[in-house]
């Protein structure tokens, strides 16, 4: 039996004007307090005045983002929203954002990915959306806010509405800017000299003949970062048109983004080509037709931006200084390096340096460029909805609305045949890939609302019903080996191969089948007394036969304390509104038949002859009661605007995920070779959030400031029978880094603690147990006094601890506009704090690799260092192999992320021009950041592996010359 689940559907925030007036007394003063620009917002299909919303909504205008030069949409969020969390994934054009909404709720096989929502069609992300296209975006944060969207809401839900056009004459826009990019910083590297002497260092201190016999001969050597960082080229140009008659309204605009990486520019750059119509027709007096559509072209070119296993950032990094990066002088290098014939050389015919320490996957970045030609990602996506709006009977409304994305995208490259190094090669043959992809997805949502104000009621009733396909798609790849070409520019896949050369494969989408129902209730009584209900029945095929469905209510409550009789008209409180609510959320986002037994082959057993058959076994246990994620939350708030021109709202909120998804272990005996999964985790996440706002206009001088400031404490509080941990992500050969263990946060940072460094021979014969051992025998002065946790007189790993939080606590945000005249200027800073972040930038496994300048602080005697052991290749007594908190540092920062000077031509300028407004202005993107990290850029993050830096691709420090243009 197939069972269709729901979310969706939004609706445009708009302006509210209303005036009334008293012909007894129409003063100035009183018509100025009667007025009012009431702000109107989505809260998911539909719109609800804000002084009359009980949840708790962040939202964000075009205003707030038109000059914002994000190059993807999400990452307009960031510091702008309290609660919510934007990191960038990387700084490679192109990369998207980790994106956050109050904290994570799942650490098992859900997804912690907020819902977005375009239009009404729910996506699973926003890289195709143009942002100059964005009309507002608002984030529904709470569990009252976000039920409406039930089974899919756990992780919070943002709302996108795109711009629509409006009556009256035509209106032409055009918005562009051209910039370039620099690398805000470059790692503090040994030069050659140095990194000689370290390494001399290491072998002595071994007793070990050293290997340079005169380090000062190398200078400086090689910097590999020089080569590696360039600077990058950014352009956009934004094109719309829109108009409207009382009968029909239109929208439509073009644009075109291109952005080089600031590494290796030729081979990490990012292309947007995009297209949109959003209209609107009045076709009969109850009866409105709309649609959207937009198309948008992306092609990607990227390295590894986060991997310490090669790329060019990370092979910068570790590659010794002594190595030439283009072989001129035959006497500094050893010849039997290159000797092979399909070593990689320069236009000149001169190798590429290869170093004879090394290796593995690094190798120089110049070479490697060679290697990746000609690859590339690619994606078309085509997104579009149509509905119809029918009004009768004076308050009711029918909307039926079909929206679907169809998505093509893949990738191709060519790998020549090549030699990096002895460990890094290409000998057998080249090839020539092409990987092709499409994916549709579809939903038929239909609501009906009764709205109704009689007195000083109001009341608006809602009840909708969707059904929605998931993947339906395909995809197939293509290798054709063994071509008689030797650079990608020739290479085809025309060529007549034989059949051994010619290799593909196949696949056809799981299908996911949703159904859902869902009903809201908004009451308020005077503008003073606010209720909302909601409630949602969602059905999933990705559950189990005996949890198809699941209903998921919530109940919000506000009162306007200042609408009522007896709040004194003051000019210290002016407004008031106290709210609270309580909702049960879901999350459905994990993998397909993960309740279902399915069967697998690899069970061989014997017959008679003894001869081995070929068997089929089920690969786990059967959970038909398997089903969402489930988080409760509640919410309690206050928004307050005071002295005039002030705006606070603070939130408080408590929010519990439970029924968390987790392969469970089971008996060896049971016979299957795949644990099965189960509901068994719980997680907390509680937090308060902050937002104050200033505005303030004087004639030609306007001002506002908009700061906002998150807390938040995560705390895993149940994981399956008898479990106390689960491992993080690993480093090398440390093993995992990180663990989500019960009492603690999700993703804290777990390993060794030293307590200094042994200084000479007596500290060490000092340090013992109760019996009179030595803990640590091993030791030399020099090496870390690693702490003795559990007390048992020896260092094991049961001495490992909790050693800080990946995940900050802190978020914050500020704000602040001058406008004076026709000049105008933004300045926006944004920050985290209360996280560590593990520094893996060198790789362990290679003793001759490269090292950052702080090794010059240490140990060398007594006394010399505290916190750097000595250099030891050998390393008895792990003081590098080991995770521990050396390489923990502090994740504070705060980013001077835009600042933004804008000048308008005057207003009689601008119209003997033609145009109703000029304006040209120079951004400064990523200016400065104070941060104690000393890596590349603090903010880091992939997925939910927060603050682990393998060589993370830093963000640029960009300056951009902009126009603003329209007629």
């Amino acid at each position: 039996m197939n069972v269709i689940i729901s979310r969706s559907l939004g609706a445009i925030a708009v302006l509210y004007f209303t005036a009334n007036f008293n012909a007894q007394n129409t003063t100035t003063d009183t018509i100025q307090k009667e007025q009012k620009i009431e702000e109107v917002i989505m809260i998911g299909y539909g719109t609800q005045k804000k002084s009359n919303v009980t949840g708790a909504i962040s939202s964000l205008k075009a205003s707030d983002i038109e000059d914002i030069p994000a190059g993807r949409p999400e990452q307009v969020l960031q510091g702008r929203a309290a609660g919510v969390t934007v990191i960038s994934n990387s700084g490679q054009p192109g990369s998207n954002a980790t994106v956050r909404v109050r904290g994570v709720t799942s650490f098992g096989a859900g997804s912690n990915n907020p819902l977005w929502v375009v239009d009404g069609i729910v996506v699973d992300n926003i890289s195709w959306l143009n942002q100059s296209d964005i009309e507002s975006m608002e984030i529904l944060k709470d569990g009252a806010s976000a039920a409406i969207y039930g089974v899919s809401a756990a992780k919070g839900v943002i709302l996108v509405t795109t711009k629509k056009g409006a009556k009256g004459r035509l209106n032409l826009s055009y918005n562009g800017f051209y910039g370039f990019g620099n690398a805000a910083k470059k790692l503090d590297l040994l030069d050659a000299t140095q990194y000689a002497t370290i390494i001399n260092e290491g072998f002595t201190n071994d007793g070990k003949p050293a290997r340079f016999s005169n380090p000062a001969q190398f200078g400086k050597g090689t910097d590999w970062q020089d080569l590696i960082f360039n600077t990058a080229e950014r352009t956009s140009h934004e094109f719309s048109v829109s108009g409207g008659s009382d009968k029909s309204t239109f929208y439509t605009s073009f644009g075109y983004y291109s952005q080089d990486g600031i590494v290796m520019r030729d081979i990490s750059n990012y292309r947007r080509i995009n297209a949109r119509i959003n209209s609107n027709h009045k076709v009969l007096d109850w009866l409105t037709v709309g649609q959207t559509f937009s198309y948008t072209n992306n092609k990607t070119k990227g390295i590894n931006a986060n991997g310490e296993f090669g790329g060019p950032l990370s092979s910068a990094i570790n590659l010794d200084p002594t190595t030439p990066a283009v072989v001129t002088d035959w006497s500094m290098v050893d010849p039997n390096l290159y000797t092979n014939p399909f070593i990689v050389r320069d236009p000149n015919g001169n190798p590429y340096g290869i170093s004879p320490y090394v290796n593995q996957e690094m190798s120089n970045p110049l070479a490697f460029r060679y290697t990746q030609q000609g690859k590339d990602n690619w994606s078309d996506d085509f997104v579009a909805n149509a509905f119809a709006d029918v009004k009768f009977l004076n308050h009711f409304n029918f909307k039926s609305s079909i929206n679907g994305k169809l998505s093509y995208w893949g990738n191709q490259g060519f790998t020549p045949k090549f030699y990096l190094s002895p460990t890094y090669s290409n000998l057998g043959f080249n090839s020539l890939s092409r990987n092709t992809n499409r994916k549709l997805e579809w939903s038929w949502e239909n609501t009906a609302t009764y709205q109704n104000k009689w007195g000083r009621h109001s009341l608006n009733v809602l009840i909708g019903q969707g059904v929605y396909e998931y993947n339906i798609g395909y995809g197939q790849t293509v290798t054709h080996t063994n071509l008689p070409v030797e650079n990608w520019e020739d290479a085809s896949f025309n060529f007549d191969l034989s059949r051994e050369n010619i290799n593909a494969d196949a696949y056809d989408g799981i299908q996911t089948h949703k159904a859902s129902y869902f009903g809201r209730i908004t009451y308020d009584y005077d503008n003073k007394y606010l209720f909302t209900g909601t409630m949602r029945r969602d059905g999933s095929s990705r559950f189990g036969g005996n949890k198809h469905w699941g209903n998921f209510p919530a109940a919000s409550l506000g009162w306007n304390i200042s609408n009522e009789e007896f709040w004194p008209e003051n000019k210290i409180i002016n407004t008031v509104k106290l709210r609270g609510g309580y909702g049960v959320l879901g999350n459905d986002e994990f993998a397909n038949f993960m309740f279902a037994s399915y069967m697998v082959s690899g069970s061989n057993y014997t017959n008679g002859n003894n001869t081995i058959i070929t068997g089929y076994a089920p690969a786990t246990l059967e959970n038909p009661d398997l089903h969402w994620e489930e988080t409760s939350q509640l919410n309690i708030a206050a928004d307050i605007k005071f002295l005039t021109n002030f705006n606070l709202t603070v939130d408080y909120y408590k929010k519990k995920s439970t029924d968390i998804l987790r392969q469970v272990s089971i008996p060896g005996y049971v016979g299957v070779s795949t644990n099965p999964w189960a509901n068994v985790g719980d997680m907390n996440n509680t937090g308060v959030e902050v937002s104050l706002g200033y505005n303030k206009k004087w004639s030609d001088f306007g001002v506002s400031v908009n700061g906002n400031f998150a807390y938040l404490k995560n705390e895993v509080i149940k994981l399956e029978n008898g479990r106390k941990f689960i491992d993080g992500p690993g480093f090398q050969s440390m093993g995992p880094v990180s663990r989500a263990a019960l009492g603690m946060p999700y993703g804290s940072f777990y390993g060794f603690e030293y307590d200094g460094i042994f200084q000479n021979q007596s500290e060490i014969d000092n340090y013992r147990n109760s019996n009179g051992s030595l803990i640590i025998p091993g030791a030399k002065p020099g090496d870390f006094k690693w702490k003795d946790i559990n007390g048992d007189g020896q260092i094991t790993d049961d001495d490992r601890t909790y050693l800080g939080n990946s995940l900050p606590k802190y978020t914050f945000g500020l704000t602040f506009n001058l406008n004076y005249k026709n000049v105008d200027l933004m300045i926006f800073a944004q920050g985290q704090a209360g996280n560590k972040i593990f520094q893996g930038l060198r790789r362990l496994d290679m003793l001759d690799a490269n090292y950052q300048t702080a090794i010059l602080d240490r140990w060398t005697g007594e006394g010399t260092s505290n916190d750097t052991p000595r250099i030891s290749r050998d390393d008895p007594n792990k003081n590098y192999s080991r995770m521990s908190n050396y390489y923990l540092q502090n994740g504070d920062y705060l980013r001077v992320k835009l600042v933004q000077l804008g000048y308008s031509l005057p207003k009689q300028i601008s119209e003997s021009l033609g145009a109703s407004k000029v304006r040209f202005y120079i951004t400064a993107e990523n200016l400065f950041t104070l941060t104690k990290y000393t890596g590349y850029d603090p903010e880091i993050a992939a997925g939910d592996d927060f603050g682990i830096d393998r060589a993370y691709y830093p963000q640029a420090r960009s300056f951009l010359f902009g126009a603003n243009i329209q007629f």
